[in-house]
């Protein structure tokens, strides 16, 4: 009789063990109904404002919820927007896409690598310069900004949640870790290839 209660109960732990495990593989959705409130569940509502959640190994990767139109959007042509300080159109381009409520990541322009960066996204020497998903548009133009995230898919208003933050701009090179110090040759006084900055821009670049 002993021996049947223990196996039972083996039985029982193996089965509670493998719905964990089942579980710890399963994805929750969250919506936010037209009174704000949050509610999770296994399957997706029918519409709203929806995250797929991922639970795995006890550990949620959580991010702002989006409406479905602008996450397909965001999704299918992320925007980048890359600048350099002092620069009044950047920051035109900037509140634009702030107000217009486009989730977007920003490269900072400011050292040479950051130019070679930039150069392999567009050959002009103008800031700032925005791409949407393959498409770019060089220097700020609003109606050409705006035509060009329409076509993208992006709502002309605001849909984002208030809660949502931009990441923190960036440099539009890939940081190479700590820079080795080393001496630079002095500059030719005839040096004249790259066209002097105006402002705070890098060399060879006007806004």
């Amino acid at each position: 009789m002993t021996i049947g209660i223990t196996t039972g109960v083996r039985s029982a732990a193996t089965f509670f063990l493998l719905m964990l495990a089942a579980s710890a593989q399963a994805q929750l959705y969250k919506s936010t109904g037209p009174d704000g409130k949050v509610t999770y569940s296994d399957t997706p509502p029918a519409s709203g404002n929806v995250v797929q959640k991922k639970v795995t190994g006890g550990t949620v990767d959580d991010s702002d919820s989006l409406p479905f139109e602008l996450a397909q959007a965001v999704k299918n042509n992320p925007v980048t927007l890359y600048s350099s300080d002092k620069c009044i159109p950047c920051d035109d381009g900037r509140k634009m896409l702030k107000e217009r409520g486009i989730p977007f990541s920003e490269k900072t322009v400011k050292s040479n690598e950051d130019i070679a960066a930039l150069r392999k996204i567009t050959n002009e020497n103008q800031l700032p310069v925005l791409t949407i998903g393959r498409d770019k548009q060089n220097g700020f133009a609003s109606s050409n900004w705006g035509s060009a995230l329409t076509a993208a898919g992006y709502p002309e208003t605001s849909r984002l949640p208030k809660t949502y933050r931009n990441t923190a701009p960036v440099a539009a090179a890939p940081s190479a870790g700590p820079a080795v110090k080393t001496t630079a040759p002095a500059a030719s006084a005839n040096s004249g290839d790259v066209a002097p900055a105006a402002g705070n821009a890098p060399p060879g670049f006007r806004f």
